[in-house]
């Protein structure tokens, strides 16, 4: 930073700075810590040599505290990658199954707005297409908050339900499938090139949650990128303008999400792994019947307490699942 050539390009400039910093964020938190323990352990000396109610309830407050910062650190650790800070872009599609699977998506869809208003995040809906009979066809959030991507990618996959279904007069047991995209959210900033001529972009009326512009303008904007057939659609603001441009920011998401897919699927190939894509290679099953259980496949991470994950309790979930990749990076 001291050379007089570092600012020639800005850019890069920045990316230096910002990766000094979260360097030695990383080491004075390591050295706070450190300090913290040696100093619990000068307590528990003192505690050992004579006893002290007073002191007793001090090196308590200091273990609760130590353990807390412990675990962000922990957290902050795992969450290195480009883009874990940035926003979350998260797409829900139900599986064929008709209404049954659109349920399944629409209780999903609750799970991560409860999830995401424990976590103290914004909610932004930005395609909505309701089912004609109950649920949902598919839903795009915008998920706004420090971390938000970094913890969402882990709910990346196919999510599958067994249940008896509320819709069959049979009362039978019925599997459904709910498909969720996760996506770093893009902003002008990122270098992703995307040739005009080779998008189609259709506007129609809105249609989904309210709102007074629903359905009487055609500011809905839809982009395809043709030679992928990658599609981005935004209803969220009242103006075509702004939500062209939304929808741009997501297709540049979407992009970059598929050649990070190809990089790791390369990676993969020269370690001789195989990685399983489609609708039967699901990373998570919920089970209401007939008993209650949440497994993850990936982690074996699983509990009981289904009702809990269904109100948005899924921090244990991505918490495994971060560790599992921590642990394959070494």
């Amino acid at each position: 930073m001291a050379d007089p050539s570092f600012w020639d390009d800005q850019e890069k400039a920045q990316k230096v700075i910002n990766e000094n910093n979260r360097k030695k964020e990383t080491y004075d938190n390591f050295n706070h810590l450190a300090k913290g323990v040696e100093d619990a352990e000068v307590l528990l000396e003192m505690l050992q040599e004579e006893a002290d109610s007073d002191l007793a309830a001090e090196l308590d407050d200091k273990i609760v505290k130590l353990q807390k910062e412990m675990a962000d650190y922990e957290l902050a650790l795992l969450l290195d990658e480009p883009y874990d800070r940035n926003n979350a872009i998260v797409e829900l599609h139900p599986g064929a199954g008709g209404t049954e699977s659109q349920d399944w998506g629409s209780m999903l869809l609750r799970m991560y707005t409860r999830w995401a208003e424990n976590h103290h995040f914004q909610i932004e809906t930005i395609d909505y297409q309701a089912a004609e009979e109950a649920g949902i066809k598919s839903v795009t959030l915008l998920i706004k908050g420090h971390n938000a991507y970094g913890l969402l990618k882990s709910e990346k996959g196919v999510h599958r339900l067994v249940r008896i279904s509320p819709f069959d007069s049979a009362k039978r047991r019925h599997t459904s499938f709910c498909s969720i995209e996760v996506m770093p959210e893009m902003d002008e900033s990122i270098a992703i090139e995307i040739n005009p001529d080779e998008l189609k972009i259709d506007t129609y009326r809105a249609s989904g949650a309210g709102g007074q512009h629903i359905n009487k303008t055609e500011s809905a904007v839809r982009i395809t990128h043709l030679p992928t057939g990658t599609v981005a659609a935004s209803q969220a603001q009242r103006s075509q303008i702004k939500n062209r441009e939304q929808a741009m920011n997501m297709l540049k998401a979407k992009l970059y999400q598929q050649e990070r897919e190809k990089q790791e699927q390369e990676q993969a190939a020269l370690r001789g792994e195989q990685l399983e894509i489609g609708w039967g290679s699901q990373i998570r099953s919920y089970v209401f019947h007939p008993y209650q259980m949440v497994k993850d496949h990936r982690t074996d991470h699983e509990t009981g307490n289904t009702e809990a994950v269904m109100d948005g309790q899924i921090d244990e979930f991505i918490d495994a699942y971060l560790k599992m990749e921590l642990n394959n990076k070494d």
